[in-house]
């Protein structure tokens, strides 16, 4: 099997609109989360997110463009211009054909949809934009970005909810792996703080309502948690092999080892009982890697706030690793949760924990709570370390 290495990062999300300022805002426990601004909240019971921030979608994209693509695709192009950019990658003639892209988005286009749907009911059909579908549908970002760099290899765009990007990555690691592409441009992106958005994920009752401390609501594993924090943005990782990135000079961050998959086949929102599914796809990924579960040193776990999922992924992780003492953070406590953005957004910081050898800490965690035991969740301050492997978790 050929060896898979991760040569750029691009990140934007609520702390930050690049990798550099992202990874800063970590470190140092800022949250991202504030009252909405992008739509009057005053009726939904849930008022917070962790909204990107002085994001101009003109930095990176024609003007006449940008009303043909939903914000999901903007956030995508920012973030895979900066991690082309950090790679050095060129796209030429010559390699086009093995330079792919697989980009997903659990949600794509909400804030199309519903423009456009209001478009419908005010003016009739013929007011619907000709750009609706394409601007909203999943693969479409992927599609941008292949056209933006004239990557010509795999074009694929996953939407498997929470897990979204998280799997474009892991499918990118066995494209590469089975001589498919020798680069992958590879991640998600979301964006749905939108009224439709923030209100069908209240009406599930999966939100934080803390409306009136925005910063301090999204707590995982606090005892005082009460659901997640919606986030918008998107992480994008350049893959390549290890020769290809060699043979051009470029400089390896870190090494994607190994990828595991599983589905619980239990119920629509929660985890089976003791997060046997979460288990399981921990296992399989060490099994892929040929390592041991006490090779790991750091998992920035999947961590969302919510008071089932938190508990039941502690037990999952305490199960797996047994008598290892194995620092577990959640950097949702800061980012909010990007749904099919958050696992390429947590792979790319996973990535940079080992290339700095610092864990970015979980903020917000004042009163741990008793059912997660003793784990050690690198409770809000970030922690100078010395690790060979990490893990990123992302469920679904």
């Amino acid at each position: 099997m050929r060896r898979v290495v991760v040569t750029g990062v691009g990140l934007i999300c609520a702390v930050g609109n690049k990798t550099a300022e992202v990874w800063q805002n970590l470190l140092a426990g800022k949250s991202g989360v504030g009252r909405i601004t992008q739509f009057d909240s005053s009726k939904h019971a849930c008022q917070i997110a962790a909204e990107v921030k002085n994001f101009d979608p003109l930095n990176f994209i024609e003007k006449k463009e940008v009303k043909k693509m939903g914000r999901f695709i903007h956030l995508a192009l920012a973030a895979a211009e900066e991690a082309v950019q950090t790679s050095g990658l060129k796209v030429t003639s010559q390699n086009e054909e093995m330079v792919g892209v697989h980009i997903g988005s659990g949600i794509g286009g909400f804030d199309i949809i519903e423009r456009e749907h209001t478009n419908l009911m005010e003016g009739g059909p013929r007011k619907i934009s000709p750009f609706f579908i394409p601007a909203a549908i999943v693969n479409l970002a992927a599609g941008h970005v292949s056209m933006r760099f004239g990557a010509k290899g795999p074009n694929e765009a996953t939407a498997t909810a929470c897990t979204t990007s998280a799997h474009s990555i892991g499918d990118s690691f066995r494209i590469i792996h089975y001589g498919d592409a020798d680069v992958m441009i590879a991640g998600g992106s979301e964006a749905a703080i939108t009224p439709m958005g923030v209100g069908g994920f209240a009406a599930m009752r999966a939100l934080s309502t803390r409306n009136d401390d925005p910063e301090r609501s999204s707590r995982p594993w606090d005892r005082d948690r009460d659901g997640f924090v919606i986030g918008e943005g998107a992480g994008i990782l350049i893959m390549e092999e290890l020769e290809h990135a060699r043979a051009r000079g470029a400089k390896p961050i870190a090494e994607i080892v190994g990828y595991g998959m599983s589905g619980d086949a239990y119920h629509i929102t929660q985890p089976a009982p003791e997060h046997e599914g979460g288990f399981r796809v921990m296992k399989n990924a060490v099994r892929d890697a040929k390592i041991k579960a006490t090779d790991i040193g750091y998992v920035n776990a999947h961590g969302t706030s919510t008071p089932i999922g938190d508990t039941l992924e502690a037990h999952a992780i305490r199960n797996f690793f047994g008598d290892h003492k194995i620092a577990v953070s959640s950097t949702k406590s800061m980012t909010g949760h990007l749904l099919g953005g958050a696992g390429g957004l947590e792979a790319g910081v996973t990535v940079l924990a080992l290339r700095d050898q610092i864990l970015p800490p979980t903020i917000n965690l004042e009163n741990q709570d008793p059912g997660t035991g003793n784990m050690d969740f690198v409770p809000n301050h970030a922690r100078k370390v010395s690790i060979e492997y990490a893990m990123s978790n992302s469920f679904g």
